[in-house]
């Protein structure tokens, strides 16, 4: 169940990362690339902080899902936009789940609340930054005007408090991971934002 979990949310980033490479007319092995680091950059970086062989090295599926996902964007980008809706509500249910599954294992060999809790948001939006940065442009984290990392913060903490009084398995991974899910969809509703410094004016 946590693998097909996994590769849901894998596809649901996949897409994202591939839609960016429309965008910024890219040809097809960008958008692959850019899919790939989507789906599976924060995964690897967490893996690799942690000194483990990372999952997708040894797991075709994490490898073959962002590649359907693209071959979906290359040839139907304009149907997969109009149902951008329901994308990010599941992006929004990736997130709260990389994140808590993220944190979850960095308790498990031996990290701090506080660090696990760092390692859980860099599980959920690390593969965000890493295609902002290769699309050549401003990582979303940087300007989180949309409050993206504050719900990852926010559930990736309550799995870590969790964690240390001994609740942890399927119960708290699901609490916490429906915490982060549920401030990510408050935030696209009811348009949260982060405040800008004193004097600076939105655009």
């Amino acid at each position: 169940m946590n693998q097909l979990l996994d590769l849901v949310g894998i596809f649901v980033f996949a897409l994202s990362g591939a839609l960016v490479g429309v965008r910024k007319r890219l040809d097809v092995v960008g958008m692959a690339v850019l899919a790939e680091m989507t789906a599976l950059g924060g995964g690897i970086l967490r893996d690799l902080i942690l000194n483990v062989r990372p999952a997708a090295f040894f797991s075709v599926g994490y490898v073959l899902v962002p590649v359907a996902a693209t071959a979906i964007v290359f040839f139907w980008h304009p149907h997969v936009e109009r149902v951008m809706p329901a994308v990010n509500v599941l992006d929004a249910a990736g997130l709260g789940l990389f994140c808590v599954v993220g944190t979850e294992k960095a308790m498990n060999y031996g990290l701090s609340p506080l660090h696990a809790t760092l390692l859980g948001v860099t599980t959920g939006v690390g593969g965000g930054v890493l295609r902002d940065v290769l699309a050549g442009q401003i990582p979303n984290l940087l300007y989180d005007r949309q409050l993206y990392a504050v719900p990852a913060m926010l559930g990736s903490a309550m799995m870590a408090t969790l964690y240390t009084f001994d609740l942890h398995g399927w119960p708290a991974t699901l609490a916490a991971a429906v915490l982060a899910f549920g401030l990510r969809i408050a935030a696209m509703r009811l348009r949260w934002r982060a405040p800008l410094a004193r004097g600076v004016a939105p655009e």
